[in-house]
Formats: structure tokens, C-alpha cells, sequence
């Protein structure tokens, strides 16, 4: 039988259920929780702050989160989205449940205390990937609680087909946070080399961000429906995310685009994008736009066999969920180094 499990997340800035519409302008971490919500319930409660009325939707019961009140229903596991001053007040709240927090991104500075607070209030973390979870064990301060990863998932149905490629189409598919001013003095750059070529932004749009005057031969798309986005990565000649600084905690764009055969020039060694991309030729030094250059004209030659790594795929995630929350509650860590940092 299946615990029973809340899922809280206090800092989503509208509601959500699993009717898409409610996704739309929101990004991938409120992607996730509704689809791991629904591959394991029932059982299953997301508490959101900002809700006024309950719903469920899809065997999935979407409710309000007042910080001040414990949870109802007597939760067995409770998972704590981003928020770790949440994460202890529940605890207060929840002496007997199991809490862990399930981070989507990079914490802060002030926030290396962290650590020591879940330790002692044994709250593990769980991570988006296994970098984001390296990443994590060498910011925090010791002692510190024990830290695993499950990958964020992708759909079982995404699957190359017969679209064509347009060589002379690249797609940034994310928030314009994400290097969008990088990408777009690469792309001017590029084209200077090869003006035949076009790049479709599609932005979720849930943030606003200052990326200067587009370059010629951009093309705004605005907000995309994951059906349509899935559309443009199947004619896309590639992902083209050329930048150095934003960090990825997993990229959910870059696996969806290798499900469908679509590569992604990245900038090795940021983030997780050694690990997401499935062939290491997509990896360059985005700094070099000789190297931007050669891999587009690579690809424009050849299309690569790009597809989607296993380990990301819904129904595997869900096992690894599974798993995940049957182990032991942690008990307190205070060991100098932990096994897999």
C-alpha cells in the first residue's frame, strides 16, 4: 500500500493542478511535481500556498498550504519543494513523519546553514540529478543530512518520428534568465558565418528578464504548449543553449529535445549538462564561437542519432521514487565526507 504523501509547495506563484492549462508560464520543477503526483497516487496530496479551493485531477488531490497549520490527513512523507525553513516548521508540526526536501535549484549563500538545521531535525534531501547532488554535499556546512538524487522526468511517448530537420532553424526553448543575452550575441555571431540561419525563442514566460536588442533572424514564439514546443525541437537542426553562466540543476528542455532526436549545443561542464545530454558531442567550449561554427555546420552535414537516456524516462523515475521513499527515515549525519561525494 502506498504511504500517504504530501507534496508541499510554498513558493509556487499561482496554483496548479494536472490540467495543463494550469502549467502554462510555469516551468519545469511544477511540471514534475504533477507528473510524479499522478504516477503515484493515490495516496497523494500537493499543498500549494495561494490556493483557495481543493480539486483533484487525475487521481490527485491539489489543496491549500497554511504554514501556521500542521497538514492534514496525517501525512506518512512529506516532500518540501525548494523550501527548507518550511521543511523544519513541518517538522515541528509532523514530530513522526518522514521529511525530506526536494530541491529543484542552487541555494543561496545565506543559506549554507542549512545543512546543520535538516541534520538535526533529520530532513534528507533529494536532488534533481546526481551533479545537482555533488553540487549540494560540497555547499553545505557539516553536519549535514544525507543527500540522493531522482532525476526529473520526461514523457515514455517521446520518441523521434519522421519531421524533417530544417538546417537552418535552432530553438531556444527556456526563461530568458538562462543566457539568453549569451545566446543571442552567439547567434549574431554565428550568422554573420551562415545568414540562411533563424532562431525560434520560445519563452514559458513566468519571469521577465533584460536581454538586450534580439540579433537579425530571431523569431519570437512567446509561450508554447508542450505539444507545439515538442513540434519545433522535431524540426529544429538543434537546441542551441550556447551559454556559460546559467547553471542547470538537470535541464528538463535538453532531455525532452535528445527524446526526440533533437541535439543540444551546450557549454561543457556547467551544470548538469554532462549528464543530461546523452552524446558528448554536444558538449563544446560556448566561449569559442569557431566551435559554435564547426558543430552547426557538423550537424547541418549529418544529422546525429540523438535519444533520450533511459534513466529519464517516466516509468524509471517513478521506480526510483518508489524506492526512494521506502528507505529508512535518515538518521542524523555528521560524518566529514559522505559516500558518492
Amino acid at each position: 500500500m502506498t504511504p500517504r504523501l504530501a507534496i508541499v509547495d510554498p513558493s509556487t506563484p499561482v496554483p496548479y493542478g494536472g490540467d495543463r492549462a494550469s502549467l502554462a508560464g510555469l516551468g519545469g520543477t511544477e511540471a514534475t511535481v504533477v507528473r510524479v503526483a499522478e504516477r503515484l497516487a493515490p495516496g497523494v496530496t500537493v499543498f500549494q500556498t495561494g490556493r483557495v479551493r481543493p480539486e483533484r485531477v487525475n487521481g490527485v488531490a491539489y489543496a491549500a498550504f497554511d504554514p501556521a497549520r500542521p497538514l492534514p490527513g496525517a501525512p506518512e512523507i512529506i516532500l518540501v519543494v525548494n523550501s527548507w525553513k518550511v521543511a523544519l516548521r513541518l517538522r515541528r508540526a509532523h514530530p513522526d513523519a518522514r521529511i525530506a526536501l526536494w530541491v529543484h535549484v542552487f541555494p543561496g549563500r545565506h543559506n549554507r546553514v542549512m545543512g546543520p538545521a535538516l541534520a538535526e531535525a533529520e530532513i534528507g534531501i533529494i536532488g534533481v540529478s546526481a551533479s545537482h547532488a555533488r553540487a549540494l554535499r560540497r555547499f553545505l556546512h557539516m553536519p549535514r543530512p544525507p543527500i540522493t538524487h531522482v532525476f526529473n522526468p520526461i514523457g515514455d511517448d517521446l520518441r523521434p518520428d519522421a519531421t524533417p530537420r530544417d538546417p537552418n532553424l535552432l530553438l531556444f526553448a527556456s526563461s530568458p534568465h538562462k543566457g539568453l543575452d549569451e545566446v543571442y550575441r552567439a547567434f549574431g555571431q554565428l550568422r554573420a558565418r551562415l545568414p540562411s540561419l533563424r532562431l525560434a525563442v520560445a519563452d514559458p514566460g513566468y519571469l521577465r528578464w533584460p536581454v538586450g536588442l534580439a540579433p537579425e533572424g530571431v523569431e519570437h514564439l512567446g509561450r508554447l504548449d508542450p505539444a507545439a514546443l515538442v513540434a519545433w525541437m522535431r524540426r529544429a537542426l538543434c537546441l542551441f543553449y550556447p551559454q556559460t553562466r546559467f547553471a542547470e540543476t538537470f535541464g528538463l528542455v535538453i532531455a525532452e529535445a535528445n527524446a526526440v532526436g533533437c541535439p543540444a549545443l551546450l557549454h561543457a561542464g556547467l551544470g548538469a549538462n554532462d549528464e543530461v545530454a546523452s552524446d558528448p558531442a554536444q558538449l563544446i567550449d560556448a566561449r569559442d564561437p569557431d566551435a559554435i561554427a564547426a558543430r552547426v555546420l557538423a550537424w547541418r552535414a549529418t544529422s546525429p542519432i540523438i535519444r533520450a537516456r533511459p534513466e529519464f524516462r517516466l516509468s524509471a523515475v517513478i521506480e526510483a521514487w518508489r524506492s526512494e521513499l521506502s528507505r529508512p527515515a535518515p538518521a542524523r549525519a555528521s560524518a566529514p565526507v559522505e559516500a558518492g561525494a
